[in-house]
């Protein structure tokens, strides 16, 4: 048998995407980048923030507004390296190492971290910062699973599990569990503290905020080496605002789809305008609430998934052949592991099944509602609008309406309101990321350990999926060291997924990168990378910064 005993492992983290084809926020945005026109200065267009900043650096406070991009400020013990199979390396760990019962991982931690205030990381920071989410379920936003932590000595910790967790290493990677000064936050009360002036391990320091721009200034001391740029400057922005400071040079870098990008803004200047995309392993879904009717009817979840144009919302994004399978796992990532029935199977609109489907149901169709033992439901379909999801909801709602004559109403929110409503499960059907780093992390945040009632607030879990199989199969995707096992597992959970559908995975989900290297130059490329160059990933960012140059020098 083999084991898992070294500081890399299998991630069972939850990727983070900006959707194919989307425009992103639709505020304006009233302040404007100068680019690397300001020596020093890399100017990076934010779509997924609003049209303002608040200024909350509280990284485990239960607010769902919270300052941008708090990873350059603070950082996590390990990394997911998406250029090697998305497994978990050390970053302000030196290493990471289970015992041979999956249940106690050793930490040992770096020797040379400061914070920015000058002071040392020490153990007891770790330890303060890793209790945090046990203290508290609503400060658990990342969904760990240990059960305790405890120092050893000035440089080691333990992170107790209460099952083996070979595959849930990854949450230590998790930006929603950072290491923070202990001396700083002690006594705080962290449900209303905002933490107005962070001081964190990261790369960079807040210069100045305001509520449309944001300053961040490059660390002299930083532990992971010196940046060529002073500083870091994040606006607010949106789709077609962007794409003009983009081709101007006010902005350098950004994350969004641009439908027809490579023709429209690459080819205009191939040596300075960079259109990235980048496999996240995940996929936009159709999530269902399945804590209540008529969602917790398998049939209904069938009918309705049957009956989802993939084809025409990819073509409309512009993305042909990123339709998603049924198991949630992508092709282009897991094609290997994937059952043969699944493998490159493309989901088409089956309209007369899907309405065989609905009559197993039991549930009839009236007046656009779904009926049954005198009870009628008037489903709604909850999206982001600041990812400008609108057309594709919109085709999926005709869909329905067309061959199973159900009535879905359209309920845009900000990306904000929208995540607190999956998050304590306000919503019938809704659109979010699947996926995560292994096939352990595409299939984890099903696990009823996940679960959280209605009204309460779930990290992962949206869909309140509960199910003795699948729990019994992520157990063993979770705690097994034997290949062979994970392998059963796994397959287990595509029927699973396939079959009783918990979601419905509808196209492949992707980080899209903007750059324009006129400025500054260093950046990765998807054909050949060590690091991804998007934000939401901490060390990636970092790393991809400290390796710019900036023109000319």
């Amino acid at each position: 048998m083999s084991t898992r005993r070294a500081f890399i492992a299998r991630a069972a983290a939850v990727a983070v995407a900006i959707p194919l084809g989307a425009s992103a926020c639709k505020g304006g945005t009233a302040a404007s980048g100068s680019g690397g026109k300001a020596t020093g200065t890399l100017v990076f267009g934010k779509t997924d923030g609003g049209t303002t900043f608040i200024r909350n650096y509280n990284v485990f406070g239960p607010a769902i507004q919270k300052s941008p991009n708090a990873e350059m400020i603070y950082e996590t013990l390990a990394r997911i390296d998406y250029s090697d199979g998305a497994k978990v390396k050390p970053w302000l760990a030196k290493s990471l190492e289970f015992d041979t019962t999956g249940t106690t991982l050793t930490v040992k931690l770096r020797d040379d971290v400061t914070f920015s205030d000058g002071r040392p990381m020490t153990a007891d920071d770790v330890v303060f910062s890793l209790n945090i989410p046990l203290k508290d379920a609503s400060f658990n936003i990342g969904g760990t699973t240990y059960d305790r932590v405890a120092r050893q000595d000035a440089s080691t910790v333990t992170v107790h599990w209460p099952h083996p967790a070979f595959s849930e290493l990854s949450q230590l990677a998790s930006a929603q569990v950072p290491v923070v000064p202990a001396r700083l936050w002690s006594g705080k009360d962290l449900k209303s503290w905002t933490n107005p002036d962070p001081v964190g391990t990261g790369p960079f320091t807040l210069d100045r905020f305001a509520p449309q721009q944001i300053t961040l200034r490059a660390r002299s001391d930083y532990w992971g080496g010196r940046f060529a740029m002073k500083q870091l400057k994040i606006i607010p922005t949106n789709g077609d605002a962007l794409r003009a400071q983009l081709v101007r040079g006010d902005v350098d870098w950004a994350l969004a789809a641009w439908g027809n990008g490579e023709q429209e803004y690459a080819a205009k200047d191939p040596q300075h305008h960079l259109y990235q995309k980048y496999a996240t392993g995940g996929a936009y879904s159709l999530f269902y609430n399945t804590a209540q009717a008529p969602f917790d009817d398998v049939h209904v979840r069938r009918a309705l998934a049957m009956t989802i144009p993939r084809k025409d919302i990819v073509a409309t994004l512009q993305r042909p052949g990123t339709e998603a399978g049924p198991t949630g796992l992508v092709d282009q990532i897991y094609r290997d592991v994937i059952l043969p029935e699944y493998r490159g199977k493309v989901q088409q609109v089956d309209a007369e099944g899907a309405k065989r489907e609905l009559a197993l149901s039991g549930y009839e169709v009236k007046g656009g509602k779904l009926v049954k033992d005198g009870r009628s439901f008037a489903p709604k379909l909850s999206f982001n609008q600041d990812f400008g999801w609108d057309p594709y909801a919109n085709m999926m709602i005709r869909s329905w309406q067309q061959h199973l004559g159900i009535n879905v109403k359209p309920v845009g929110a900000p990306g904000a309101n929208l995540y607190e409503q999956q998050q304590t499960g306000a919503f019938d059907l809704t659109i979010s990321t699947s996926g995560g780093a292994g096939v352990a992390g595409v299939y984890s945040a099903l696990s009823s350990r996940a679960y959280r009632p209605l009204g309460q607030m779930a990290a992962t879990n949206f869909g309140r999926w509960k199910d003795a199989a699948t729990d019994a199969a992520i157990g063993k995707l979770l705690s097994s060291d034997d290949p062979a096992v994970e392998k059963g597992a796994g397959e287990q959970m595509q029927r699973i997924v396939a079959e009783q559908v918990p979601f419905s995975p509808i196209y492949n989900s992707y980080w899209f990168v903007l750059i324009n290297a006129m400025h500054w130059t260093g950046w990765p490329n998807p054909d050949h990378f060590s690091y991804v160059p998007f934000p939401g990933l901490g060390p990636d960012t970092t790393l991809t910064l400290l390796n710019l140059k900036q023109a000319g020098k």
